[in-house]
């Protein structure tokens, strides 16, 4: 159990590096860091505090604490990419609606085109 909290605890420090890394060279945007930042420190939290990772444990009612923070670590995550893909679909619509503006637009200026031509 001590070596699987150990690696947990590398492992999250690895995701908070990686992520804070990712967003000084400007590979990722803050608002998308928070969740996986915050994922990362739920891991590095439950990897150090064995009493809290017990009482998830009896909580969940498992018999194993590793299993509890597999299934927490695996909860955790499907919360963050669940946010990711509720991220993904508010910029395709709004994408959708900027392609649409922008038919419209060229649309008008063709029709101002021709309107100006038909004029000189």
């Amino acid at each position: 159990m001590d070596r699987m909290l150990n690696v947990m605890t590398v492992f999250s420090i690895l995701l908070l590096g990686l992520v804070l890394a990712s967003v000084r060279r400007a590979h990722i945007r803050v608002e998308y860091s928070v969740s996986w930042l915050a994922a990362a420190l739920v891991l590095l939290i439950l990897s150090r505090w064995q009493g809290l990772l017990n009482r998830i444990t009896a909580w969940l009612g498992v018999s194993d604490a590793s299993l509890a923070l597999l299934m927490t670590a695996g909860a955790t995550f499907l919360i963050v990419l669940y946010r990711l893909s509720l991220m993904i679909s508010h910029l395709k619509d709004s994408n959708i609606a900027l392609v649409q503006r922008v038919a419209i637009l060229e649309f008008r200026l063709e029709r101002l085109d021709e309107k100006t031509k038909a004029v000189s």
